[in-house]
This record gives C-alpha cells, sequence and structure tokens, in this order.
C-alpha cells in the first residue's frame, strides 16, 4: 500500500478490525518513512457474470434490473422487505456459484420465478405471466393449474 502523504510503498499495519457486519475490514496504517498514519478499507470483490439477452447482446448483471422486477411481482403482496432482498440474494448467490462468466437472461428469470414460488404463489404467477409471454388464457391457467400440484 502507497502511503498517501509521501508514496513511499512500505507502509505497516498497526491494527485491522471488522467492521459493519463482518464483510469489511478497517486497517490502521502507518507509513515507515514518514511515520503518519492513515486507515483502508478492504471488501470482497464479488464479479457478477455478464448477462446474454435473448436478442444475442450482452450487457453487465444490474442488481436493480432484479430488484425492480421482483419489486413489480411483489407489489401489494404481503412479503416483507427482508424476505424480498434474502430472495435477491439467493438469486445473486445462485449466479455467482455457477462460476460462468456469462449467463443468459433465460436462467436468470428461472431463478427468479423459483424464488418467487416460495415466497408468494401470486407473484409467482404475475411474474410467469410477463416472463414467459402468455398468448392467451389458456396458457395462463396451465400454468397455475402446475402451481396447484
Amino acid at each position: 500500500m502507497h502511503c498517501p502523504f509521501c508514496e513511499m510503498q512500505d507502509t505497516k499495519v498497526i491494527d485491522s478490525r471488522l467492521i459493519a457486519d463482518g464483510s469489511s475490514v478497517r486497517r490502521r496504517r502507518e507509513c515507515t518513512n514518514c511515520k503518519e498514519r492513515f486507515t483502508t478499507f478492504e471488501t470482497a470483490e464479488l464479479i457478477m457474470p455478464r448477462v446474454i439477452k435473448s436478442d444475442g447482446s450482452r450487457e453487465p448483471f444490474n442488481e436493480d434490473k432484479l430488484r425492480a422486477g421482483l419489486l413489480r411481482a411483489l407489489e401489494k403482496r404481503p412479503v416483507s422487505l427482508e424476505a424480498t432482498e434474502q430472495a435477491i440474494n439467493n438469486v445473486k448467490s445462485s449466479l455467482r456459484a455457477t462460476g460462468e462468466r456469462e449467463i443468459t437472461s433465460q436462467v436468470i428469470g428461472a431463478l427468479v420465478m423459483d424464488n418467487l414460488k416460495a415466497l408468494d404463489k401470486v407473484a409467482y404467477i404475475r411474474f410467469a405471466s410477463v416472463y414467459r409471454a402468455f398468448d392467451d388464457i389458456r396458457e395462463f391457467g396451465e400454468e397455475i393449474a402446475r402451481l396447484n400440484d
């Protein structure tokens, strides 16, 4: 770590502490050259795979899009914000666990549907109706029938 005061490379760690929920480390450092002290923060960088859209284009994973889709499906449903955040974290963890650098939007949609099915059946049907783009009422009814089975 370079000293921000004299740009020397040699610094030593005086103190390390976990902060917040334990996902970050605060380090107090001292420059061995100028003896100035400074603080650094360290967090793990978790890389999400790129998304391959249905038209073949690629874009970075966007957690805001995931959250918006879930919240839209869960609108006016009796599901807590904590449960919604847990579902978002479940989807993100599943995506990272694949180890893939790119993943299709269909895989993400299936993960979202699995999580919604466990959270709220009405939200699941709402999401499925948009995601699967049902052409007629028969397809909609078939999905509800599968849900009852």
